[in-house]
């Protein structure tokens, strides 16, 4: 099997261990490949993330990235997404569903210190809070919705209807009509 090369500088990448937490790392850019099951473990374990926390060093100050580029996945080749971890972290992380996560230098680290700060929580929190407001609007143009329905109702009229309203006329004359006009 040849050596994994690096998503953003085409680098080979090694095998590092932090802890108990496998990754592979370019040596070059200091970008750091994370398998998918083993970034959810680290996300969920305070033990892995001490264990980044000691190793890793934080992202360096100001944008040393260079332009937005999209990157393939180690392991399908497909071009990743890039994703704001958590949607509040501020690391824009590139992900390939099901593969794994690359990680730009600094990012892991940012990500742990995210998690171990409580931003996954308030992150659900804002989710959670999103969801509640979103409801309220759709339960607000239900409401609307149904008063409409019901003024219709009290008028004779509907969406359909507005502008045919019936005015006596026969289902004969209104057959007549229609083939006179046909």
């Amino acid at each position: 099997m040849a050596a994994a090369k690096c998503p953003a500088c085409r680098n080979v990448l090694l095998r590092v261990v932090v802890g108990a937490t496998p990754f592979l790392e370019c040596a070059k850019c200091d970008g750091v490949w994370v398998d998918a099951e083993v970034f959810e473990r680290l996300c969920a374990q305070r033990e892995s993330q001490t264990a980044v926390l000691a190793r890793l060093v934080p992202r360096p100050t100001g944008d040393l990235r260079g332009p937005l580029r999209y990157r393939p996945c180690l392991r399908c080749g497909k071009m990743m997404n890039r994703v704001n971890f958590g949607k509040l972290s501020g690391a824009v992380i590139d992900v390939c569903r099901g593969h794994g996560t690359f990680l730009d230098v600094g990012e892991l680290h940012q990500i742990v210190t995210f998690i171990t700060e409580g931003g996954l929580e308030r992150a659900r929190a804002r989710h959670i809070e999103e969801l509640r407001e979103r409801e309220k609007q759709l339960d607000h143009r239900a409401w609307k919705l149904e008063r409409k329905a019901a003024s219709d109702a009290h008028t004779g009229t509907s969406p359909r209807t507005v502008n045919a309203r019936w005015d006596g006329m026969g289902i004969a004359d209104l057959i007549n009509l229609i083939t006179r006009n046909s």
